[in-house]
């Protein structure tokens, strides 16, 4: 079987934050990524298209990455907040994925999480060929979803998801995503005295239930 974990390797450092060092790199990516010919020539041309860009951009490229991945619940590049949100399954799962890498002898950097996509790929990159597509395919369902929600975003980086996907022997397909709410909406306070959800309460401009209390002559203790 090809051998493919310089090209995983790539694709990670492909996905991470393009400050000066890593934009440092990318003609050695590049090269990498056709030596090793584990994707095919269209996919590598899409990636040339995508690094010279990065290449270009500068500042721009920063921004955008953070638009991209940092702000945008869809495109998150950490694997189980799609799946498990902030449950509390999401951290079991994390757990299960440290000692997946602990056995393989890979330790995290302090802050690091294990399921954003870069450390996996970086992981499967230790792994066997065989092995290292068998990890990519368990998570093949989610990176459907972050490139179909790229593809919607018209974003570059698109290619970098379906080459890790070819990877995985799943090529990539147009999948049901939900809408993404825009960013102003997601930030949105509720208005202030907007109603709850106490009985009697109700939105502005609602009909409000009215409880008429009358008071018995004499003492002057209320009756319902």
């Amino acid at each position: 079987m090809k051998e493919i974990s310089y090209t995983l390797r790539c694709l990670a450092h492909l996905l991470s934050y393009p400050n000066a060092s890593m934009v440092r790199h990318l003609h050695e990516i590049q090269q990498a990524l056709d030596t090793e010919m584990a994707l095919g020539a269209g996919r590598r041309a899409e990636l040339e298209r995508m690094i010279r860009r990065l290449a270009d951009d500068g500042m721009d490229a920063e921004a955008t990455y953070v638009d991209l991945f940092d702000r945008g619940r869809g495109t998150a590049l950490h694997l189980f907040e799609h799946v498990h949100g902030d449950s509390r399954e999401r951290g079991q799962a994390m757990v299960d994925l440290v000692k997946t890498y602990e056995q393989a002898g890979l330790y995290l950097a302090p802050g690091e999480l294990p399921d954003h996509l870069t450390v996996l790929l970086e992981y499967a990159s230790t792994q066997p060929a065989r092995s290292a597509r068998d990890f990519l395919n368990e998570f093949a369902h989610i990176l459907q979803a972050i490139a179909e929600a790229l593809r919607r975003r018209e974003s570059d980086y698109v290619a970098v998801l379906a080459a890790v996907l070819d990877l995985a022997g799943q090529p990539l397909r147009p999948v049901t995503i939900a809408d993404e709410p825009s960013l102003d909406e997601s930030w949105t306070e509720p208005p202030a005295f907007d109603g709850c959800s106490s009985a009697g309460q109700a939105r502005p401009g609602a009909p409000q239930q009215v409880q008429v209390i009358r008071r018995s002559p004499g003492n002057g203790a209320p009756q319902r």
